[in-house]
Order: structure tokens, then sequence, then C-alpha cells
């Protein structure tokens, strides 16, 4: 597999998903029916429409490569531990966002290959935009009526006055804020879903601490974007890389940077 030639279908199925997202979004008929799952998180049509898109396509194109959807979370581990390659999908990363209308959710789908994160795309359904990155290929932004354009982490170093920190709008913890804290007069951004890692791809942001839970498929298509954008996505306590596939799906505490000098 090329892994650079996945840019076109992988961002052509993204906003496929992301208009049956928006058939939801401004229907306000359909828009209210929210159920909630056993971790009492919300699912709402959208999800379910946006999944069913993702999935089917993918099984047609990709038969080979299975598929871990965060609405298929069930695979037991013993039927996923070997696999060697499979495709990571969130149908709609900020469901939360989804319900109070504020526009920052993202359709997600990532490659995997032994446990690391290889192609990914990020798309954001009522801004137009999407962004996919492979390994070795580079991170790229594209926009309704506008060139493609290659993205850039900003360079910064920890210690600077003024630094820009992206953190969750609905998620904000304890040790988050004393992290914060901490920073020399940070300038504070409050965003929901995968787009905190898009801005810091951008180059808009220059930090994200995530010292709260996430599962697997809310980062792993972001990461590669910001990976190959110059920036890391390590493991909080160990400076390591995320890795996927694990046992228990649930990400450790994890720092987002730009570039560090």
């Amino acid at each position: 597999m090329n892994l650079s030639e996945l840019a076109s279908p992988l961002v052509g199925i993204a906003i496929d998903a992301g208009q049956k997202i928006l058939e939801v979004y401004h229907d306000e008929s359909r828009f209210g029916e929210i159920d909630y799952k056993a971790d009492d998180s919300p699912l709402t049509e959208a999800d379910r429409l946006a999944n069913e898109r993702i999935v089917s396509f993918l099984e047609n194109y990709w038969p080979d490569i299975p598929v871990l959807s965060e609405e298929g979370r069930d695979i037991p581990y013993e039927e996923r531990k070997d696999w060697a390659r499979f495709w990571l999908v969130d149908p709609l990363d900020g469901t939360k966002e989804f319900i109070n209308r504020n526009g920052e959710f993202t359709v997600n789908i990532a490659l995997i290959e032994g446990q690391q994160v290889v192609a990914g795309v990020v798309h954001v359904p009522v801004q137009g935009v999407t962004y996919f990155a492979a390994k070795g290929s580079g991170a790229w932004k594209y926009a309704e009526g506008a060139p493609r354009q290659q993205l850039q982490a900003a360079s910064f170093s920890m210690d600077q006055a003024g630094l820009r920190v992206v953190c969750s709008r609905n998620h904000l913890s304890e040790a988050t804020k004393a992290y914060i804290n901490a920073l020399n007069q940070p300038e504070m951004v409050n965003m929901g879903s995968s787009l905190k890692l898009a801005k810091i791809a951008e180059g808009e942001a220059d930090v994200y601490p995530r010292f709260g839970p996430t599962m697997e498929w809310d980062i792993g298509a972001a990461q590669i974007i910001v990976e190959e954008a110059g920036g890391q996505v390590l493991i909080h306590e160990v400076g390591t890389p995320l890795q996927y596939n694990k046992e228990n799906l649930l990400n450790p505490f994890f720092m987002v940077y730009g570039q560090r000098k």
C-alpha cells in the first residue's frame, strides 16, 4: 500500500460522512434523537449514519483490512491482538460539541500498522476543512475553494511567555489547570474534539496537555497529522509516542507539542 495514495479515498469518504452528519445537524426533526451508551456518552443518529457510511466504504475498498470503530468497539482483544494493520474510526468525534451546535466536531479515520499510526484524515464538517497526513509524506489541509496547503507546527520554547495552550472545552481536569498555571503567562484557547491537535499542526497553538480520559479513536488520525507537521504526541510520564490496539483502548495521559526548541 502506497500511503500517500490514501489521500483521495480517505478525504473523500470523510467528507461524505461529514455530509451525513450535517443532514442531521441541520434537520430539527432528527437532531434531538439522542441515546446514551453504557458509559453515559451520547449517541446520535449522526454518529450511526457516519459510522455506517465509513465502515461500509472501508470494508468494500479494502476488504482485507479490519475496522475498529468507536461504534463497534466490542471486538475482543483476542480477536484483534494479532492484527498487523487496521482502520481506527471515530465517525463523530465531539458528540457533545455536535449536540451543543458549536461546530467543533470532526470525522476521524486512521490507519494503524504495528501499533503505530501511519495515515489519518480529520474532517471538520461545519468548516468544510479536511486534514490528511501519511507517514513520510507531510501533513496537508484541504479547504473548499482553496489549494492544498502543507502544514508546519510552530517553533517555541517551553519557558517562553505567552505560550499558546489549547485545552478541552468539556474536560478540563484539575491536573490540566495546575499544569497551565505553572506556565509563563500562557494564552489559552478552549476547543472540542481533535481540532485541538489540528490547531497545533497548523501552527496556531503550541501545546495541548491532556490529563483526562481519551480513547484510541479520539486521537489516532490527528496524531499522524501533528507528527507529519513536525510536532509530537507523547505519553506524559515516559515521553514516548502513543501506541494503538492495546488490550485496554483507553489512552494514557499525553502531551501534544509543536516544534520544541
